[in-house]
């Protein structure tokens, strides 16, 4: 299979990033009940997806600068018997690597012409974007857009059934001026059990305009109990990882590595009882005699051997032992599927201050117990292809466009960057700071001899449409995986203040350091975290 491919002759006025490259052909998969078969029925609809384009009108056109600028396209061409529900929108800062959903009604009456078209914004002449009037009982789920200052003629463009549609929400902004914002959309509720679907189109709307969000609405799968129709099977999971999972590139100072939660069990680490904390129990190497179910409720926990050379070795892992878990979950109404792919650190270590080119150590804040830590493959149930990877970063995280990926040598896997000691996951290998640019908490990423290939070895921790995937004990413990430690923040706002004078730049870090480190816990399992049923977390939601 060739590294993620071609453009067309449309897309030709758009960067090209060597490193991306569109499978031509598209990857093969194993064969399965309806995966990447091109097609999906939401209930009487059918939907596919369309990745080719005709420009129609960038925002350069009137500035010539191309950077911050956006492309407005539609969607072509559309396969026999389907018809355009709404047009694309994309920021001209990397390849055209899009897609939005046609519909064809196979039950009657699912899809209807508008009746009428609203202008909601125009510039120079040019440039139109119509919202179609749909009829009663219908909903736009996307606009037209055209060069013509007349109204588009009423078969271009399709409204659908209000039962198969569902809230959007503005996503991502891709744009804006001073009239007027473009976003991309997304479904209001997304998750594991959740319908909606995403069309792909993009939203226009005025400062103080909260009627553009009423105008739109996304898909709804109303097929939704049939997953096994569109999800992927083991087998084709299988080939998923294989083509698209990462390599986990480790600082070259890092000290912490992960560990399978086998070798973890098996080397000493104990489960604590509350009332009982002096007569710990080993654990059994897949968590048999761990309680299960109920809440986080703080009774028990996990904690490193009590014998301090031993404990020390445990802190630093087992790369040799290393395994990922993957959680397999349908998306935007199993229009897509997520492959979550977690791995265990068994310590988080100490966190380094910045405070202009003067590098701080924290003393023990930071460090704790067990560490979790995951990313997010995003891949179409139409035809198999990578959109999108989540990188878990703290308490939220970011998605980054397949695009924008770094891949390994001429393969469509690609490289993902633990931080030193706090193992936040990241695109590219560098410095990022939470703070300022002068004043922050270290996260640095670099290239190692120290690395994990996924691929080599993973093991499927849940996907609850697969009834042959049985969930092993560990998973369903629902508690901590390390103790809660309580740092002596005055101790070390102190020590920072007595050691170091850079002006106001450690008053910024003096209050950034109480907020995320007043005590740290041992996490919960990947099960108890809220990206286990709903969508993955931003760094600013």
């Amino acid at each position: 299979m060739g590294n993620l491919g071609s453009k067309s002759e449309e897309t030709q006025a758009f960067p090209i990033d060597t490193k991306f490259k569109l499978p031509s052909p598209l990857p093969s998969w194993p064969p399965g009940e309806g995966f990447a078969n091109g097609i999906i029925d939401l209930g009487g609809l059918e939907v596919c997806q369309i990745t080719s384009f005709n420009k129609i009108w960038s925002t350069s056109d009137q500035d010539g600068s191309d950077d911050t600028n956006v492309t407005f396209f539609e969607p072509s061409p559309i396969p026999d018997g389907f018809s355009m529900l709404g047009c694309y929108c994309q920021s001209n800062d990397s390849p055209l690597f899009g897609w939005v959903l046609a519909g064809k009604d196979v039950s009657g009456q699912t899809l209807a012409d508008p009746v009428d078209y609203t202008l909601v914004w125009s510039r120079n002449d040019s440039f139109y974007v119509w919202l179609p009037t749909p009829p009663e009982g219908y909903k736009s789920v996307g606009y037209i857009v055209t060069n013509l200052p007349e109204k588009p003629s009423p078969d271009r463009i399709r409204c659908v059934r209000v039962d198969l549609t569902d809230e959007l929400e503005a996503d991502a902004l891709l744009w804006s001026s001073n009239d007027v914002n473009v976003h991309g959309t997304r479904p209001k509720v997304r998750g594991r059990e959740a319908q909606g679907v995403s069309v792909g189109t993009f939203l226009i709307s005025k400062d103080g305009d909260d009627v553009s969000l009423s105008s739109l609405s996304c898909l709804k799968n109303n097929n939704f109990t049939n997953l096994t129709s569109y999800m992927p099977n083991l087998d084709q999971i299988d080939a998923l990882i294989q083509e698209y999972s990462p390599r986990f590139y480790f600082h070259p100072k890092e000290a912490y590595l992960i560990a399978s939660t086998k070798w973890y069990f098996e080397n000493g680490v104990q489960l604590y009882h509350t009332g009982d904390e002096s007569n710990p129990i080993p654990v059994e190497p897949t968590g048999s005699n761990l309680p299960q179910g109920g809440s986080n409720d703080g009774t028990y926990w996990f904690d490193l051997p009590v014998d301090e050379t031993e404990r020390e070795r445990v802190k630093k892992g087992d790369l040799k032992s290393g395994e990922a878990y993957v959680h397999v979950k349908p998306m935007l109404g199993a229009t897509f599927t997520d492959l979550a792919i977690w791995v265990f650190y068994p310590f988080n270590g100490t966190a380094t201050a910045k405070l202009g080119l003067v590098d701080i150590p924290l003393g023990g804040i930071g460090e704790h117990i067990g560490d979790w830590e995951h990313v997010t493959l995003r891949v179409s149930n139409f035809n198999g292809l990578l959109y999108r990877v989540y990188f878990a970063q703290h308490s939220g995280g970011v998605w980054v466009d397949t695009t924008s990926l770094e891949f390994l040598n001429a393969s469509n896997n690609f490289a993902a960057y633990p931080s030193l000691n706090g193992h936040a996951t990241y695109p590219v290998p560098g410095l990022v700071l939470q703070g300022t640019d002068v004043a922050g908490i270290r996260n640095d990423t670099a290239k190692s001899d120290n690395f994990f290939d996924v691929k080599g070895r993973y093991s499927i921790m849940a996907a609850e449409y697969i009834t042959d995937v049985i969930e092993q004990p560990w998973v369903n413990f629902s508690r901590k995986w390390g103790p809660k430690i309580n740092y002596d923040i005055g101790t070390e706002i102190e020590r920072l203040q007595k050691s170091v004078s850079i002006g106001s730049s450690i008053s910024s870090l003096l209050t950034l350091i109480p907020r995320l480190f007043s005590s740290e816990d041992g996490p919960t399992g990947p099960k108890m975290k809220v990206e286990w049923n709903g969508d993955e977390r931003l760094i600013d939601e």
